[in-house]
């Protein structure tokens, strides 16, 4: 089991950036995929970022379309942290952001897939 705390959020004017991290503690975040989700008001929780790796020493990435170009994810197994690096952050980029693992290493888009989930944390973007 894998416990996960998200920080890093706030409030940002439009066009800034944020870097959110993910401390996972109990098993080592490399054991899993490990993905970022995000929840505005009134709306369903969805995908943003996830990465995982074959075992060796290559990440593999995938990302939401609305944040391609944008939104950075990466790992430090060292740290055992996952890190979310957002620029040119838009209004619409608002909302809970949440890391979760994914013990079948998958490149998994849909939340009910993941195994464990962090308390979130909240990004703010002004205009």
């Amino acid at each position: 089991q894998v416990q996960l705390v998200e920080s890093g959020g706030g409030l940002v004017q439009a066009g800034g950036s944020l870097r959110l991290s993910c401390a996972a503690s109990g098993r080592t975040a490399s054991a899993y995929a490990m993905g970022w989700f995000r929840q505005a008001p009134g709306k369903e929780r969805e995908f943003v970022a996830v990465i995982t790796w074959n075992g060796g020493r290559t990440d593999y990435a995938d990302y939401a379309d609305s944040v391609k170009g944008r939104f950075t994810i990466s790992r430090d197994n060292a740290k055992n942290t996952v890190y979310l690096q957002m620029n040119s952050l838009k209004p619409e980029d608002t909302a809970v952001y949440y890391c979760a693992a994914d013990r079948t290493f998958g490149l998994r888009v849909v939340p009910d897939e993941y195994d464990y989930w962090g308390q979130g944390t909240q990004v703010t973007v002004s205009s």
